[in-house]
């Protein structure tokens, strides 16, 4: 018989650990209601013009005249294909569906090499759509990007946090105290 050591646990930490709670079909369709309500007061509502003494140009990074959801989408798996375009970009992941704006990222590299690493917001696509397939609801999560971002690194990363506060998009991190974090 083998003694047992009391100061190391003997069970896999996986099964220490809380399973996690599933949404039900209801909290789900709240859950995206919700912050589909947030997004469409964000598209009708006109922002605040700061009036100047001066004209100036006008800023191409202005989060204000980035909208998402008219870019062109690619499939959410974008990253198993064909490279999509320029290495910078601010990029989207959209549920089409509602549709509603589940996440806003940046990166330096192509998107594809970015994508087929380890990230976080991958899970929690996966996760997302098989809870819509498990309840059988219509679901298409897209990836949108934007170019013409800044090559600067704290001023590229500066315009993605402005956006990730403008539309609250959920899978982002500095949302989940707003949405919560039902597929992390």
């Amino acid at each position: 018989m083998k003694q047992l050591n009391l100061f190391d646990d003997p069970t896999p930490p996986s099964l220490n650990q809380q399973p996690k709670l599933k949404l039900t079909i209801e909290q789900l369709s709240t859950w995206k209601s919700q912050i589909f309500n947030h997004q469409q007061q964000v598209l009708t509502q006109q922002s605040p013009q700061q009036t100047t003494l001066f004209d100036l140009a006008p800023v191409h990074c202005d989060p204000d005249c980035i909208n998402p959801f008219t870019l062109q989408v690619y499939n959410s798996q974008f990253y198993k294909g064909k490279e999509t375009g320029d290495r910078i970009c601010i990029y989207f992941v959209i549920d089409r569906v509602l549709p509603i704006l589940l996440y806003v990222g940046e990166t330096k590299q192509s998107p594809k090499e970015r994508w087929l690493g380890t990230h976080d917001c991958r899970r929690y696509i996966d996760r997302y759509i098989q809870l819509h397939r498990d309840y059988q609801l219509d679901v298409q999560v897209a990836t949108a990007f934007w170019w013409d971002t800044p090559a600067d690194r704290k001023a590229r990363q500066g315009l993605e946090l402005q956006l990730i506060k403008k539309w609250q998009s959920p899978f982002n991190k500095e949302n989940w105290k707003r949405w919560g974090k039902p597929f992390g």
